[in-house]
């Protein structure tokens, strides 16, 4: 279920919006429990790190030159997770092409096709 969603340039590095898409978090985690956020070889820099954990997050960054290593027995890959939530907003074609000029007319569209998501999960 998308919580928060942030819009970049294509060309704009993935560690760059970090921050800004930890802050456009609609649910707030409760200030007393650990909140952990599982990042790819994407976030290996330590400014990315420095941004995650002063919003009270712990950090699991695959570190680059890192093998890749198999899941333990009972343990899952979260990849999916991403892969799925890009094929959910790609279901609304007005998304899949961005033609409108200003950010804020696109941003609005991403989350109005956000809050349908949710709806039809929870509905």
């Amino acid at each position: 279920m998308p919580i928060g969603l942030a819009i970049t340039a294509a060309n704009t590095p993935d560690k760059t919006a970090l921050a800004e898409l930890l802050d456009a978090r609609v649910i707030r985690s409760p200030a007393r429990t650990e909140q952990h956020l599982c990042l790819d070889k994407g976030y290996d820099y330590t400014d990315a790190e420095a941004a995650a954990r002063r919003r009270r997050f712990v950090p699991h960054i695959r570190r680059r030159g890192e093998e890749r290593r198999r899941c333990r027995r009972g343990e899952r890959a979260r990849r999916w997770v991403v892969e799925r939530t890009h094929s959910w907003f790609n279901r609304f074609r007005k998304l899949l092409i961005r033609w409108e000029k200003k950010p804020q007319n696109y941003l609005a569209l991403v989350q109005f096709a956000a809050v349908l998501i949710v709806w039809r999960l929870v509905g």
